[in-house]
């Protein structure tokens, strides 16, 4: 039976550049969807899913993150003080308690890539294989995918195993792009993966998004990558070479994807929620928007 997986890594120390000046004393990552932060959205995931251990790859200028992550003690009692009790039980259970929660903070000093920070959390990923969630890609969805392919490896030896979706032909040069042999369900099976190559070059349409599974022989393959595209170290490459030894394969999640790495993606991720929210009715509703519920009169 294929080993449970155990540990979750989170990489958060890119910059956000694309997000200046908002990210300049903000991680991106603590940018808030409505109300509720980027990194807590992967938090949730990865506590949905079943995950022991949550490693977060960070930068020393981010430590807004460790603050956000970790229990406020002070802050909720703060809270009760001022009669916020519902307030502070809800930043209770959202955060995690560096005592009870297994988790561990490690710094990735310059940006050398992707894959890069994955080996960064190499000597504390407990045994088996680790999950990496990339928070800027939100996918919302009951289940989460990361739990939706969590349940798909358990089934079988797929070696890694990494999300997809199909995107436009024209966008592949944004994404790893998978070479597809064959289809099992939501399984697309994969001889390797294309990063970020021309329309004209790109062996499918199936591009690989921010939720990997992956097989302990990726930190030995990482050690060994040398840079690729944009001279960093490519997770997708390191994923590409064990193809043929390991294995690997493309899910196809049941949840909506919105790349909040962008500013587009933000605002239709907003949206999205507020649709939801009978409480922005009239906001939406002013802005010639519809909302999916209607307020009563």
């Amino acid at each position: 039976m294929t080993a449970q997986v155990r540990t979750a890594i989170f990489p958060v120390a890119g910059l956000g550049t694309r997000f200046l000046p908002a990210t300049k004393a903000t991680p991106k990552e603590l940018l808030p969807v409505i109300d509720t932060p980027l990194i807590q959205y992967a938090i949730d995931e990865a506590r949905e899913a079943g995950v022991e251990r949550m490693v977060f790859v960070s930068h020393p200028s981010k430590s807004a993150i460790e603050r956000h992550v970790l229990d406020d003690a002070d802050l909720r009692a703060e809270l009760q003080a001022r009669g916020k009790a519902a307030l502070a039980e809800e930043l209770a259970e959202t955060a995690l308690c560096p005592v009870e929660d297994d988790v561990v903070f490690v710094m990735q000093d310059e940006p050398l890539g992707l894959g890069h920070a994955v080996l960064c959390a190499r000597d504390h990923v407990l045994p088996g294989p680790v999950a990496v969630i990339l928070p800027d890609d939100l996918i919302l969805g009951r289940p989460g995918a990361l739990s939706e392919m969590i349940a798909a490896h358990a089934r079988g030896d797929r070696g890694h195993l990494v999300a997809t979706m199909t995107v436009p032909r024209e966008e592949t040069r944004k994404y790893g792009i998978l070479s597809v042999t064959g289809r099992d369900g939501p399984l697309l099976l994969a001889d390797g993966m294309v990063e970020k190559p021309e329309p004209a070059d790109a062996p499918s349409a199936e591009a690989v998004v921010g939720r990997y599974i992956l097989d302990p022989a990726i930190f030995e393959a990482l050690a060994t990558q040398t840079p690729g595209a944009g001279g960093e170290i490519q997770l997708t490459d390191a994923i590409a070479r064990g193809a043929g030894t390991i294995g690997m394969a493309g899910f196809r999640f049941s949840g909506r994807r919105f790349d909040c790495g962008s500013k587009a993606g933000m605002l239709s991720a907003t949206l999205h929620l507020a649709a939801q929210d009978p409480d922005y009715a009239d906001v939406l509703a002013e802005h010639g928007l519809r909302s999916e519920h209607v307020r009563a009169a």
